[in-house]
């Protein structure tokens, strides 16, 4: 049986979880990257070709990388099941339009599991669903014909490139993180799918801290209200601490129903609680520093 788990931010590292950027960054323009929170667009190919070799280097040393695109593939592929539950957390009334709901579901579904996890990251245009999957979208929904052909029916998530954000690893569990902006919420979606559905995780041996322990609903059914928490700001730094970062991006709230469960289930002794100025400079605990040794 696998088991996972990360009990020092300094321990040795086994193995790790990444993002290569992709589609969702090739989406950045200067137009809307303010509005995926990036303060500029991205040379994606050389992007591509500095994770490749940061990929590499880990790999010298013995690290078991996980590519998130790949591991979503093949959960995706376990089942129309998960398959179903994502399409019905991510395309509703409220995302695509009450009108085409349906039609976008089907035609999701219908995808195979590489392409729909390409576009689950990395978005869809209503040019590009019309185009290649479903003529005739902007015909019978108001949605996609207020929106224009370059609308995305599916917004990309550039920021999945931060894998350390939408899941925190704690002791021998994780939390699947409530994100702060809107615009990253989908990220905690696809990680989730991961660890419920993949082979590699289904039977293994860790808990879930958040959803709380035997909560079997995607992160997307919640409602979290003003609670929200980001993995750059949980450390687990040993002996059984944990810091914690309230800032921006994290509430108080998220963190006391985190350290909760933490005390519950026995995972941790101590929760230390770094409060700071609520600004993009200090938006998590590891953009002011990060433990090496």
């Amino acid at each position: 049986m696998n088991t996972f788990g990360v009990f020092s931010e300094v321990g040795r590292l086994r193995s790790v979880l990444v993002h290569r950027p992709d589609l969702s960054l090739r989406r950045l323009t200067p137009a809307n990257h303010d509005e995926f929170l990036f303060d500029d667009v991205l040379w994606v190919d050389r992007a591509c070709e500095e994770h490749d070799a940061f990929v590499n280097l880990m790999r010298d040393e013995g690290v078991t990388v996980y590519h998130l695109q790949e591991l979503l593939t093949e959960a995706l592929a376990a089942g129309d099941e998960t398959r179903k539950m994502v399409l019905d957390t991510v395309v509703n009334a409220t995302t695509v339009g009450l009108s085409a709901v349906d039609a976008v579901r089907i035609c999701l579904m219908d995808m195979e599991p590489a392409g729909l996890a390409r576009h689950l990251i990395g978005g869809l245009t209503v040019s590009e669903l019309e185009c290649v999957y479903m003529e005739g979208l902007s015909r019978f929904s108001l949605t996609a014909a207020a929106a224009g052909p370059d609308a995305f029916i599916l917004p990309p998530l550039p920021n999945t490139l931060f894998t350390r954000d939408s899941s925190s690893w704690i002791s021998g569990g994780v939390s699947l993180n409530p994100m702060h902006w809107p615009v990253r919420r989908r990220e905690s979606i696809n990680v989730e799918v991961v660890y419920r559905a993949h082979p590699l995780f289904r039977d293994a041996a860790f808990l879930f801290w958040h959803p709380s322990p035997g909560d079997p609903t995607l992160s997307g059914l919640q409602t979290f209200g003003q609670s929200s928490l980001e993995g750059g700001d949980v450390m687990p730094i040993g002996n059984r601490t944990v810091l914690m970062g309230m800032s921006e991006r994290t509430s108080a709230r998220m963190i006391e129903q985190l350290a909760a469960v933490l005390f519950e289930k026995d995972a941790a002794d101590r929760i230390i609680v770094a409060r700071m100025t609520r600004d993009r400079a200090h938006m998590h605990l590891d953009t002011v520093f990060t433990l090496l040794d």
